[in-house]
């Protein structure tokens, strides 16, 4: 079945996939979804005998219909080898009653290496197909990993440009540290005086100016994106579901058929968006435990079904759920609309002119398989303590939440059906907000002290992600204020 893009405000349609990765945004700002969401076409038991590149071709063929198979298993052999450092590039760790899926084991230990190690790929293979003569220009904003993922993805790609805006102060020291030490020609890294939603927003902004892409044209540029707007970033998401299901069931944990349930923490609801695209192409999973920090933005939507962003921003120590404007629920939107366009267009209009909109009990209905929970901040630092005292098992703050809000969630409801949760970056990564949760402040003890002692305390090595930022050189210093995002990237590209 060949699988064509449409945007969730109704005015692109008809696209192949790889079109629809070339653009990344729609130009009526709506972000693209396949006209049928496909069923996977062999039986649960043979991907339990499956590598995870298999497990890839798989899934992603059944989206990706544009793509041949010569040209789908190049991209994912070049994506997933040895630059991850296990060979099951996403093994689960059974713990607390629970098997965390260990999506950090890429080049910058976060869950964003699962997709933009690929992308480069798809994108690059993409530009081929269509006979795309411009650079492709990747503009993306970051709340801490997607940056580093993609920088790292991109640098030095022929044929590409990559500039990422993060939210100064927004992130933790070693995300910074990732992206400012960032090699590559083509790489260029911009803190901005805001915060995420201001970086995400102006990017928006950005691929709306049709004057500007124009500009861009005559220079020999196109945009493209590296966020999970774009469907190239999503699909891949899929996968790694599929792969933990199908790990279970070899490793004798359930039955094939068993329900699971799946925990994630959430910002812009790209990560649980591919379970539940993997729930409907028939994965057995019966709960979808949305888990947001004190920016509870979504918790409120599942409580209420009123999305509302305005409320203050809070900086907790889980950085990359800081997001009050959570892109990709439109995609969930636009599908619990019956895929209505024009009322998904309807509720986008709402938010932009007012802040917030609010469903219909009819899509409130089509959504009852999620499971809205936030933790606060003590409670995150609490479970990463407790499930260290209890197992020794040390996890980071963003996974910390997921496992406080699935604790919760299984008090109230009583519900004990295995869990896999979605440990999205290794705790290195967020190594002062760990070890104080599990030994007390840190006070002002050196970054790379506190790496030290957290290896010694997980009894880990430290990443090499980590070890090759800790002599390495800034070579990333520009700051822009949000109004001027726009002359930034002018200026980057020499226009």
């Amino acid at each position: 079945m060949n699988i064509s893009y449409q945007s969730t405000r109704g005015g692109e349609k008809g696209l192949t996939a790889s079109q629809a990765i070339l653009k990344g945004l729609a130009d009526d700002g709506g972000l693209f979804m396949p006209d049928a969401i496909p069923k996977l076409d062999l039986p649960l038991q043979e991907f339990a005998g499956f590598s995870y590149q298999e497990t890839a071709y798989r899934v992603m063929r059944l989206f990706l219909t544009d793509f041949t198979e010569e040209e789908l298993r190049s991209c994912i052999e070049r994506a997933y080898d040895s630059k991850f450092d296990t060979e099951e590039i996403a093994p689960l760790t059974k713990a607390n009653g629970a098997y965390y899926l260990e999506l950090f084991h890429g080049r910058t230990i976060a869950f964003k290496d699962m997709a933009l190690s690929i992308l480069p790929h798809l994108l690059t293979t993409s530009a081929k197909k269509n006979q795309v003569k411009n650079d492709i220009v990747i503009l993306t904003a970051t709340s801490g990993d997607t940056g580093k993922a993609a920088l790292a993805g991109f640098a030095d790609v022929p044929g590409t440009r990559i500039i990422v805006f993060y939210p100064k102060g927004g992130v933790s020291r070693i995300q910074e540290l990732q992206m400012i030490t960032q090699t590559g020609d083509n790489t260029a890294v911009v803190s901005i005086h805001g915060n995420f939603d201001d970086a995400q927003t102006g990017v928006k902004r950005i691929f709306g100016d049709r004057a500007f892409a124009k500009r861009l044209d005559a220079a020999g540029f196109q945009l493209s994106s590296a966020n999970s707007i774009n469907i190239g970033r999503l699909v891949p998401q899929i996968v790694y579901y599929v792969y933990a299901y199908a790990k279970l069931v070899a490793n004798g944990e359930i039955a094939c058929g068993d329900e699971i349930n799946v925990a994630v923490p959430t910002g812009n609801f790209g990560n649980i968006l591919a379970a539940y695209l993997a729930k409907q192409m028939g994965l057995p999973i019966r709960t979808l435990i949305c888990a947001s920090n004190d920016n509870k933005v979504l918790y409120d939507f599942f409580r209420t079904g009123t999305y509302d962003r305005r409320r203050d921003f809070i900086l907790p120590s889980a950085p990359s759920m800081d997001i009050l404007i959570s892109s990709n629920l439109e995609r969930l939107i636009y599908l619990s609309a019956g895929s209505d366009a024009a009322k998904n267009r309807e509720l986008m209009a709402q938010l932009s002119a007012t802040g917030a909109y609010t469903v219909t009990d009819e899509m409130r209905r089509f959504m009852d398989d999620f499971y809205g929970g936030y933790a606060t901040e003590a409670e995150d630092a609490g479970e990463i303590r407790k499930v260290y005292e209890d197992t020794g098992y040390v996890i980071d703050t963003h996974t910390g939440v997921a496992s406080a809000v699935c604790r919760a969630y299984r008090t109230k409801t009583g519900d004990q059906t295995p869990t896999v949760i979605a440990s999205t970056a290794s705790p290195f990564k967020f190594s002062r907000s760990v070890m104080t949760a599990i030994a007390g402040d840190q006070g002002d003890r050196d970054e790379f002290d506190i790496v030290d002692l957290l290896s010694q305390t997980a009894n880990v090595a430290v990443p090499q992600a980590v070890e090759e930022i800790r002599h390495a050189n800034i070579l990333h210093t520009r700051e822009c204020d949000i109004d001027d995002m726009e002359s930034t990237v002018a200026g980057i590209l020499g226009l």
